[in-house]
């Protein structure tokens, strides 16, 4: 008699695990935040569109909150920091990638709605801290060290002050973004962004010599 043998049961349906499979909910969760909206979204419809069993989102995400925070979060993933040869024109390149991300319609629906609901859900903040803001940290810390390599900043010898500038460069970069494109509900344009380079990098006392923007 033939046994059942974990290898024999790895077909079977709503036990997908490959990256594949998680890829394909993930879009298709994109794909519903586009069709249908956040409040109209269910985990049913998007075990439908991706081909995978309802139970299998259930085992992965808690709800339908998480599941849209990854699938944000994705999107996010696909942000490069161009070497444009300047600091100013390195960060614009990066900022208009971000600014295209946010005007699609899945991730403005889908990160506005994730952020009003984690502030009632404390566990829903810190995956939207973990997925989404700690992992693009990343872009500043290449940004950083690009222009420490090519002398346009200078090295900071003390790491927790070295930490607290980068939080606070990616805080200032994506609340800017953040609130001109989805709160303000205006276009981050290259003449806008420009503009907010050069506030950015010389402050407002800057000089009109020193805020010459890129190009």
């Amino acid at each position: 008699m033939q046994s059942s043998t974990p290898a024999g049961r790895a077909g079977r349906a709503g036990r997908p695990r490959s990256a594949a499979a998680n890829a394909a909910i993930l879009a298709a969760t994109r794909a519903a935040l586009v069709d249908l909206g956040w409040s109209k979204l269910t985990l049913g419809d998007v075990a439908t569109r991706a081909g995978v069993a309802k139970t299998t989102l259930y085992r992965r995400w808690a709800g339908k909150n998480e599941l849209v925070v990854d699938a944000v979060a994705e999107l996010f993933d696909e942000l490069e920091l161009p070497d444009r040869g300047c600091l100013a024109a390195d960060i614009e390149g990066v900022v208009l990638q971000f600014a295209a991300i946010l005007a699609r319609p899945e991730a403005k629906s889908g990160l506005m709605a994730v952020v009003a609901e984690s502030t009632r859900d404390d566990a829903l903040r810190e995956r939207i801290r973990t997925s989404i803001v700690e992992r693009q940290k990343r872009l500043v810390l290449e940004g950083r060290s690009r222009a420490q390599d090519r002398g346009e900043l200078p090295p900071e010898p003390d790491a927790a002050e070295a930490a607290r500038t980068v939080d606070l460069i990616f805080d200032v970069v994506a609340g800017a973004v953040v609130h001109r494109t989805l709160v303000s509900a205006e276009a981050a344009d290259e003449e806008w962004v420009r503009g907010f380079i050069r506030v950015l990098l010389t402050g407002l006392a800057g000089t009109e010599e020193d805020q010459a923007g890129p190009g």
